[in-house]
């Protein structure tokens, strides 16, 4: 990798037709971003199908890639997104929110300086369609996340959990080794932010980096994604999962090992 791409962040989206009228703000607020000297940004957009709803949202940019793919939901479209990613860190937006002003900027200034972290979140404020936003009650401190931390409190409460998965920026390299999104019709996000801290230690940042838009055609908001029976299994294997990684005691940076005893 050329120095010139090692120094880009990777904003992945999905995207499927409901959504699709919302990408010229979640532009508008990628355009607005100011990056440290030396970094720059690609914007890599993944249809969750084939349609033709999409692509007369899609900005042109050189700096934007535009792919369609067969629906297998928004997991699927982030994963496969990842054959374009360039960046030494990805980020997720989703095609309905917005990021806020500085919001790559503080991810990028923890993650280079602190290599023992593997991604980090921020504090989200909902953008409600009157336009106006409302924060959330019990943000963690600002601060590093030990390993197992983000588990044990969506154990404790009701598989809510501390830090949103939607402002999630991990290294590229990390985010690959865990196989990218989960195979989840929804929860998708969750299920890799629980395997992440499950192997690596993450980050809160208290200022709030997105804009989370509640309207009616969110797929969180949908009748199916509260369905009792699917909700157990996408937790169960989302939980197994995050276990089985903390089981095997790989972790993320990998403890270089022992220098071989001379004979």
């Amino acid at each position: 990798m050329s120095a010139a791409v090692s120094r880009r962040v990777t904003v992945v989206t999905a995207v499927h037709g409901p959504s699709a009228r919302f990408l010229p703000d979640a532009y508008a607020s990628l355009c607005a971003q100011r990056l440290p000297a030396g970094w720059d940004w690609e914007w890599v957009v993944q249809e969750d199908g084939t349609t033709d709803q999409v692509r007369p949202y899609v900005p042109d940019d050189a700096r934007v890639s535009f792919r369609q793919g067969r629906p297998g939901g928004p997991g699927v479209a982030r994963t496969i997104a990842l054959s374009r990613a360039e960046g030494a860190f990805v980020k997720v937006l989703d095609a309905d929110d917005r990021l806020t002003p500085g919001a790559l900027a503080r991810d990028l200034a923890v993650l280079e300086a602190r290599p023992a972290v593997g991604w980090t979140t921020s504090g989200v404020l909902d953008l409600l369609p009157d336009g106006s936003t409302a924060g959330f009650p019990g943000d963690p401190d600002e601060g590093p996340l030990e390993r197992g931390t983000v588990l044990e409190h969506w154990k404790r409460n009701d598989f809510r959990l501390p830090v949103h998965p939607a402002t999630l920026c991990v290294r590229r390299e990390l985010l690959l080794a865990l196989g990218g999104w989960m195979a989840l019709p929804a929860s998708e996000d969750t299920g890799l932010l629980l395997a992440l801290d499950a192997v690596s230690r993450g980050w809160f940042t208290a200022r709030a980096g997105l804009l989370y838009r509640k309207w009616d055609g969110q797929v969180t908001g949908q009748a199916a994604h509260v369905d009792p029976a699917e909700r157990a299994a996408r937790t169960t294997v989302a939980e197994a999962r995050a276990r089985a990684l903390a089981g095997l005691g790989w972790t993320w940076p990998p403890t270089a090992p022992a220098p071989a005893a001379s004979a």
